[in-house]
Parts: structure tokens; C-alpha cells; sequence
């Protein structure tokens, strides 16, 4: 009867590594939130009665002011559209900071490449313990990969039912199963900054043409020097949204790039940790 060879999931533990409990609900309460703040921001601050020359007494949702005092009132002649802009504007701050938290968290302590030397140095002399000492000072990401691979690590050291290759396989899974664990949360909450990028100038344009066609209407109405004032309005209310939408969505741009950018160090650094613990166990413990 020919012998069969034992396979790592059959005589290796079930991983270590435990899903990570952390709520989203900033995903769905920080946009209405900001839309709201949005609204009242363009209701009451740049569409205070003080800040015109003419206010509307009835007030309301949407009240009628006239002449604006200063720039800053002017840009209440962009409309409906800018509250929905300014709210978008406060999402990529809100969101920029909530992502700079986490993010800066994954990072841990120190630098990522000094780090992995340290845990190659302590591995080369076979001192796992030493490798997990500093997992535990890192504290980001990277490390917490590690961690869980040390752990495996260490278990293959002393286990007799698998051959040097099964082993291996199983610290890779284990690293695997780790990284599945940490990406999500490092790449949560990004796809706002990403479609406020595109949906922003859109949103923009969206004013825009409302602005055109306002100053058209009113051009067509009334016609003359009678029809100037109603056609300023619509222009600024153009020119007011293309502004606010442009802005907002360079600087989602600006920080989603950012974010990225630093994702992929911590990405690279879990690849590399991965591939120091496969090839540090199928060098020392053949």
C-alpha cells in the first residue's frame, strides 16, 4: 500500500489570525452630515440678510436675496447647486483626516524597511522571539502581518509531521490570510475621494449650465440694459459652481493620490515580509 504524505491543512492549526471588528458607519452618517452642513453654511452664513444690500424679508429655504456686500456673500448667487458642492468640499476634509488616522495607525512606528531588517537580522540567528519583540514595537500593518507569520513560523520550527516544503506553505497562508485581513482597512473610505474626484466637476458643470441658462432666459425676457443684472446673476452662479467644483475635486484628487501612494508602501512592505519568512524557513530549516 503506498505511503501518502501528510498535507499542511490537514495537520496544521487553523490560522491565528482573527478578523479585525471596526465599524463603517462614517461611510453613511459623514455624508449626510456634510451635506447638511453644506446647506447651512450657504443658508445662514453666506446668505446672511447682513451680507446684502437688499435681503429677502420672507426668508425661507431659498431666500431672494439682492446685491451681495463682498465676495464672500456673492458666491450665495451660485444657487441651489453650492450647498451640494460646499457639502462635498467638507466630505473630502472629513474623510481625508479619517483616512490619515488610519492610515498613519498602519504605518506603526518607525520606518517600514528598518523594521523588516531587523526581523531578517533576528531570523538569520534563529531568534523568533526577538523577530516577535519587534513586531510588537512596530505596531502597524506590516507588523501585524509579520506577527501572525512569526507565529506560524515558530510552530514549523518544531513540527515533525510535514517536509520543509509543506511548511513553508503553510507560514505563506498563514501570511496570506493575514494580509487579506489588513488591506480592506487601509482601502476602506477611499472611493469617496475617488468619485468626488469625477462626480464633483460634474456636479459643477451641473451649475454651470443651470447659470447659463438662466442668464439666456432672462436675456430673452426681458432684453436690453433691463435684463443685466438678472444676466450677472446667472453668470456668477456659473462661474461661482465651475470655481467650488473644481476645487473640491483637486483636492480629492490631491489626497487620494497621496493615500495611495502610501497604501502601496505599506503593500510593498507586507509582499516583502511575506517573502522574508518563506525564504528565511526553506533556507535555515531544510
Amino acid at each position: 500500500m503506498a505511503e501518502t504524505k501528510p498535507t499542511a491543512t490537514a495537520s496544521v492549526k487553523a490560522t491565528s489570525v482573527q478578523a479585525k471588528k471596526s465599524g463603517n458607519a462614517i461611510s453613511w452618517i459623514a455624508p449626510i452630515l456634510c451635506v447638511i452642513g453644506g446647506y447651512l453654511i450657504w443658508r445662514f452664513v453666506m446668505g446672511s440678510a447682513d451680507g446684502f444690500k437688499t435681503p429677502d424679508a420672507n426668508g425661507g429655504f431659498w431666500p431672494n436675496h439682492k446685491h451681495p456686500i463682498g465676495a464672500f456673500h456673492r458666491i450665495y448667487e451660485g444657487g441651489i447647486i453650492v450647498p451640494l458642492l460646499i457639502g462635498m468640499f467638507l466630505m473630502v476634509i472629513t474623510f481625508s483626516i479619517e483616512r490619515y488616522l488610519t492610515i498613519r495607525k498602519a504605518l506603526g512606528n518607525g520606518s517600514i524597511s528598518d523594521f523588516i531588517r531587523k526581523v531578517q537580522y533576528h531570523l538569520a540567528n534563529k531568534n523568533v522571539d526577538a523577530a516577535l519583540s519587534e513586531c510588537d514595537k512596530q505596531r502597524g500593518s506590516v507588523s501585524n502581518v509579520m506577527k501572525a507569520g512569526l507565529r506560524r513560523y515558530k510552530e514549523m520550527i518544531t513540527e515533525q509531521h510535514l517536509n520543509t516544503e509543506q511548511k513553508v506553505l503553510a507560514i505563506q497562508k498563514e501570511v496570506e490570510e493575514a494580509t487579506a485581513l489588513e488591506l480592506p482597512m487601509l482601502q476602506k473610505n477611499l472611493v469617496f475621494l475617488s468619485t468626488i474626484t469625477s462626480v464633483g466637476t460634474l456636479i459643477a458643470l451641473l451649475g454651470t449650465v443651470i447659470g447659463m441658462i438662466k442668464s439666456f432666459s432672462a436675456l430673452g425676457d426681458e432684453g436690453g440694459a433691463g435684463a443685466a443684472n438678472e444676466l450677472a446673476v446667472g453668470i456668477s452662479e456659473a462661474l461661482y459652481n465651475t470655481a467650488l467644483g473644481i476645487g473640491t475635486s483637486a483636492l480629492a484628487l490631491i489626497m487620494y493620490n497621496v493615500f495611495t501612494t502610501k497604501i502601496d508602501a505599506i503593500t510593498y512592505g507586507i509582499d516583502e515580509s511575506g517573502f522574508t519568512l518563506t525564504q528565511s524557513f526553506g533556507s535555515l530549516y531544510k
